[in-house]
């Protein structure tokens, strides 16, 4: 076990506030579980201060309320006015309008005493009301109907904020990267029950990658991130076959909210024309060194990715950028929530890691000799939150100065957000070189804008 001394060498500089199930990634070992800490603060508020759900944030001075925190969803003084009446934004998972009739026309029944007690006990009236919800993250808000006697679930017809501004954002002819990559459409979603579900509006750059069997089924397979409208990174491990892989066996979806619902008008599908296998990618150490890999889309009418609120590409950083210990970035992936379950999450998810130094994960309590130059480690201070599998191709992206770029590529660990076992990644800026051969893609000129060791 790991000392007091010694774990205060993790550099960490932020606290995870609670435990999240994590994001996951294909390879891991087995390990004992572990135990995190939690932390609480306890004031005396008035319950009725803030409304619909809201939290007072009180004075360290006095111990008085001095504002509301509202939840997505509410602003005004104390939370009480619900905003996105009219219209919902990226999966209506915060949708707090007041329609109640389905798309067939039909009044909504008014929320059953489970799904009050589960889901709504933050909303407009505590849920006792029949407004259309999103509950069990579906595609868009909805809600039960009678239909011959028997209750059925229906979509409600409420548009989507975004969808005019989706339809008629010009695709742009080739644009220059860095004029463009590593912008957010909108900011991350907050934090839900049993971890964080993110919609693709947060991590646009995020593409998910399909192989279709010999039997002719279409599954998941890894994630990756759209580097430019052609081309998306991803880790070599997910290809079996190595350079031996089909490219007519895959395609890519991106602009993708849920694995197990499709919504063609906003998500962008494109066969592979080219699979790159970097050719030093190795795992006879157990280790996927240099796992790193590039699929080249397949152009439709000479055009591949179009830029929407939804799908953009992620900055490359400058070649051999190194990024202090303790920095904070962001994972996301379509991967378990936790280690034990069979199922992947549904639903693309999130979380944020701090950067490790390398001399802590080559430490023998750690990864030892496993880490090589080609790796970066990184994870939270209490374990909390990391990848695992399902996750593997996907970004770790760094945001600084509006922008996020793309440091590292989910590649393995042991386990899933267990003690002394961080997510290891693949380190982006020692192929810049590579990438840019392969594609012609150059990374930004990015200044000084990163903090150095």
């Amino acid at each position: 076990m790991i000392t007091k001394r010694s774990f205060g060498v993790l550099l960490f500089t932020l606290a995870a506030l609670a435990a999240d199930a994590g994001l996951l990634r294909h390879k891991r070992r087995q390990r004992h579980s572990s135990s995190s800490s939690s932390y609480s603060f306890s004031f005396k508020i008035a319950d009725d201060t803030c409304l619909n759900g809201g939290t007072s944030i009180p004075s360290l001075l006095t111990g008085e309320h001095m504002f509301c925190l509202c939840l997505r969803g509410f602003e005004g003084t104390h939370c009480e006015t619900a905003l996105g009446e009219s219209c919902y934004e990226g999966a209506g998972l915060y949708y707090r309008g007041t329609v109640s009739k389905s798309h067939s026309g039909k009044t909504c029944e008014p929320w059953d005493s489970d799904a009050r007690s589960r889901y709504l006990s933050s909303d407009l009236h505590s849920g006792w009301h029949n407004y259309c919800r999103n509950l069990y993250y579906r595609r868009r808000p909805w809600c039960y109907v009678r239909k011959n006697q028997e209750l059925v679930q229906e979509y409600c017809d409420i548009p989507r904020c975004d969808v005019e501004l989706i339809t008629t954002t010009p695709a742009p002819s080739e644009p220059p990267t860095e004029l463009t990559c590593g912008q957010r459409s909108r900011r991350k979603q907050t934090k839900i029950v049993g971890g964080t579900v993110a919609t693709v509006e947060s991590h646009p750059w995020m593409a998910a990658i399909f192989w279709r069997s010999k039997s002719g089924h279409t599954v998941f397979l890894c994630g990756g991130s759209l580097i430019s409208g052609c081309w998306v990174l991803t880790a070599a491990h997910c290809f079996h076959d190595g350079s031996r892989s089909k490219p007519g066996h895959f395609s890519v979806t991106l602009g993708k909210n849920a694995l197990n619902e499709s919504d063609p008008n906003v998500e962008q599908r494109f066969g592979v024309e080219e699979i790159f296998i970097h050719e030093e990618f190795d795992d006879s150490e157990g280790n996927y060194n240099n796992d790193i890999a590039l699929l080249k889309l397949r152009a439709k009418h000479g055009k591949c990715a179009k830029e929407s609120n939804l799908v953009k590409t992620v900055c490359l950083p400058p070649p051999q950028q190194s990024l202090r210990p303790g920095v904070s970035c962001e994972i996301c992936g379509y991967g378990k929530e936790k280690h034990s379950l069979w199922y992947r999450s549904q639903y693309l998810r999130q979380a944020q890691v701090n950067l490790l130094a390398d001399d802590v994960c080559r430490r023998s309590d750690y990864y030892g000799d496993l880490i090589t130059d080609n790796m970066l480690c990184a994870g939270r201070a209490d374990w909390s939150q990391d990848a695992c599998e399902g996750d593997s191709g996907g970004p770790l992206v760094c945001g600084f100065d509006g922008k996020f770029f793309l440091f590292g590529v989910i590649s393995w660990g042991d386990g899933c957000a267990k003690e002394f076992r961080p997510g290891v990644y693949t380190k982006v800026t020692n192929y810049n070189k590579w990438i840019e051969q392969k594609t012609g893609l150059a990374a930004i000129t990015a200044g000084n804008m990163f903090p150095q060791k």
